[in-house]
């Protein structure tokens, strides 16, 4: 599971400047509205986490130290539980309102063994009553098509490394339906190019309805996108929301 984009430090300062939407945070935000406690399994460098702590009690969860180093140092991080634990096994001997999973965290659990183990997890911090809620990319949109060098380029504004020229490249295994995908990043100046290699899986909607309901976790919807439109089988998102059964 060690990954060199969440867990070198140097790969790591690019998280953020990359990951800049804010649709998720804003639907899990308003789905907190009504409960006390929050946790964010998968919380990376803690955007989501920290926000949440201003009118919540919020335990994030991370197994990569490097993006928790971030997580603490940010504005409101001091109010976080921060935990470096793996959301397979994770157990944290107490129950939330709300468990979310955001990111596309879900996907980097390659096999229906560890899919599984991470719902589990989600079941075993539910309060009577607590609602869960994660995000995974729908296979049918073939979103890795997008990630080759020439479609991915991108220049990215680094605050003290200036502009940095990024791209990707990807191979797709239809067998398993799992992507490998590398990040590279260009530091201008002659210096070195930062890299690194990650798998995701893109496990079907009907395989993760199979999964839930053996984790004893009952769907009450399944929206399509972070707009809150319902499921359609073209959606980008699939993406369960739901209690315990």
């Amino acid at each position: 599971m060690t990954d060199l984009l969440y867990s070198d430090p140097d790969l790591v300062q690019f998280y953020d400047i990359e990951n800049q939407g804010r649709t998720d945070f804003d639907y899990c935000i308003g789905l907190a509205r009504n409960g006390g406690s929050v946790l964010d399994l998968g919380c990376g460098t803690g955007q989501l986490a920290a926000e949440l702590a201003d009118r919540h009690r919020v335990t994030g969860v991370d197994p990569a130290s490097a993006m928790l180093d971030v997580a603490r140092r940010r504005t409101g991080g001091d109010k976080v539980d921060w935990v470096e634990a793996d959301a397979r096994t994770v157990r944290l001997g107490r129950s939330f309102d709300l468990v979310v999973l955001t990111g596309h965290a879900f996907q980097v659990f390659l096999t229906g063994e560890d899919q599984s183990a991470v719902l589990h997890t989600i079941a075993a911090h539910l309060a009577p009553g607590g609602r869960f809620i994660f995000d995974t990319r729908n296979p049918a949109m073939e979103d890795w098509l997008e990630w080759t060098p020439q479609r991915s380029e991108r220049m990215v504004a680094h605050p003290g490394l200036g502009t940095v020229k990024a791209w990707n490249d990807v191979e797709h295994d239809p067998a398993t339906s799992v992507v490998t995908y590398s990040t590279f990043y260009e530091i201008p100046g002659g210096r070195q190019v930062l890299g690194a290699e990650s798998k995701i899986a893109f496990p079907a909607k009907d395989d993760i309805a199979a999964m839930l309901d053996e984790a004893g976790l009952l769907v009450e919807q399944w929206l399509g996108d972070w707009q809150g439109e319902a499921y359609v089988d073209t959606s980008p998102e699939i993406i369960p929301i739901g209690r315990l059964r």
